[in-house]
């Protein structure tokens, strides 16, 4: 079991790169919307990009989401023992 301390540590830590990842994932959305206007978008590498850009931080931003949660679950299950 791991100590609460070291896992409220960790959930900070995780939500703060929750924060910064949803942060940087809406300046990729900028960013694609300013690609967007820019004509054909099947040619244009910059709106390709932010897409997979796009796809990336929301694969990173979900998986952060579950290691937050499972800390959550066992942080409340060891105040339930104690």
């Amino acid at each position: 079991m791991m100590d609460p301390k070291l896992r409220q540590q960790k959930l900070k830590m995780w939500k703060e790169k929750l924060k910064q990842l949803e942060e940087e994932l809406k300046g990729i959305y900028d960013k694609k919307e300013e690609a967007a206007k820019d004509g054909d978008l099947r040619e244009n590498a910059a709106y390709q990009m932010a897409v997979e850009d796009a796809e990336t931080w929301r694969v990173r931003i979900i998986e952060i989401k579950k290691i937050i949660a499972e800390l959550e679950k066992e942080d409340k299950g060891s105040k339930r023992t104690h």
